[in-house]
């Protein structure tokens, strides 16, 4: 598997899931909006955007398609719960953190932060998002607040219940290893 990436963008999410499962991968650092709009990685993904994971000649892209084939791939990492009900409760997390928190931003800081209230209360008073177990959407809601709580001043007082899950992810060698790969 060979994965493009943008050190700090959405593609480190991916990058988690993959050292998470213990995959075999490698990777190919670009910067967004320069090499990834040029022939070469328009080749790979038309769209040019980050991830792409190319596994056997295919490529996946988003988010939620690359990290959904991690933890089928690698069941033993547990990255996917097995219960029907609860990984539908990780795409129903992974939809609206694609489609709601992640360009939410785009509309207006209130708005985003309207947003994050949202998925501060979905949180409730879970470790994990879904069924007390560590997931794949964890770990695309970690990457979303990572890079969004310092732009939009998404403070510990009132966003505690996603504060505490960035710590908690934060303590995970995965996510302390592919920070430091990707030099964030």
């Amino acid at each position: 598997m060979k994965l493009y990436l943008t050190p700090g963008s959405s593609s480190m999410a991916t990058h988690i899931a993959l050292v998470e499962a213990g995959a075999d991968f490698t990777t190919h650092a670009m910067s967004l909006g320069k090499e990834t709009k040029e022939a070469p990685f328009l080749a790979v993904n038309a769209e040019g955007k980050v991830p792409a994971l190319e596994v056997d000649g295919t490529v996946l892209t988003e988010v939620a398609g690359t990290m959904f084939y991690i933890a089928r791939r690698f069941p033993a990492a547990g990255l996917l719960p097995e219960g029907a009900l609860e990984q539908g409760q990780v795409v129903s997390w992974m939809s609206f953190l694609a489609s709601s928190v992640h360009p939410a931003w785009k509309v207006s800081e209130e708005h985003a932060r309207a947003i994050w209230a949202i998925a501060e209360q979905r949180l409730g008073g879970k470790e994990w998002l879904v069924g007390g177990a560590f997931s794949i959407a964890d770990i695309h809601l970690f990457r979303l607040f990572w890079r969004f709580r310092d732009r939009l001043g998404l403070d510990a007082a009132t966003y505690p219940k996603l504060t505490a899950h960035h710590d908690r992810m934060l303590a995970r060698p995965a996510v302390r290893k592919v920070m430091a790969a990707e030099g964030v």
